[in-house]
């Protein structure tokens, strides 16, 4: 046996289908694009169009509600806690803080915070600063030993990316503002 002979199992590699190659061969002539209309061009994206009757999307009623400023938070579980102590990931006898937690790994983003849940056993005698924990978890840790201090993290500056339109206003109060001032120089002189 040579590596020229060497070839795959029959029927283990299919052809794929050549559209547009004669009547033979059954996808001849339109392609299996039917004739003419808007579908049989390039392009084409109805996806919700319901040939001008009202889309579904926009018959079905509206539900739920997104609060802007709701916050989104971390989630722990007491198990991940111990597991992360008896991996030794976590030093039981120093204090467990957001930047511990994200040094370690048990938290990868940390948005408005930790919040501690009540899930799994946790046996090693932890101080734990977080951003939020249930009463349940509070008890859990107390029990074992430990205590936990909830401090709300300081919500970072977020920078003001200016738009053309801010800028235009700014430029505007600015025009405002000069002949006004203008005038004051004017009567004090």
């Amino acid at each position: 046996m040579f590596l020229n002979e060497i070839t795959d199992n029959k029927g283990a590699r299919k052809a794929r289908r050549r559209i547009g190659r004669g009547i033979g061969s059954g996808r001849g002539k339109t392609a299996g694009k039917g004739h003419k209309g808007q579908k049989a061009r390039t392009g084409v994206a109805i996806k919700g169009f319901e040939g001008g009757q009202m889309p579904i999307h926009r018959r079905m009623p509206k539900r739920g509600f997104n609060n802007i400023s709701g916050k989104v938070y971390a989630e722990i579980d007491l198990g991940r806690l111990q597991k992360a102590v008896d991996a030794g990931k976590l030093d039981a006898a120093k204090p467990v803080t957001i930047d511990v937690l994200k040094a370690s790994g048990l938290v990868r983003h940390t948005r408005d915070g930790v919040r501690l849940l009540a899930n799994g056993a946790l046996k090693a005698k932890l101080t734990l600063e977080v951003t939020g924990a249930t009463a349940a978890a509070k008890a859990a840790v107390e029990k074992a030993g430990g205590s936990v201090k909830v401090a709300i993290l300081p919500k970072a500056e977020r920078p003001i990316i200016e738009t053309k339109g801010m800028k235009k206003k700014a430029a505007k109060a600015a025009a405002k503002k000069k002949p006004a001032a203008e005038a004051a120089a004017e009567k004090g002189a």
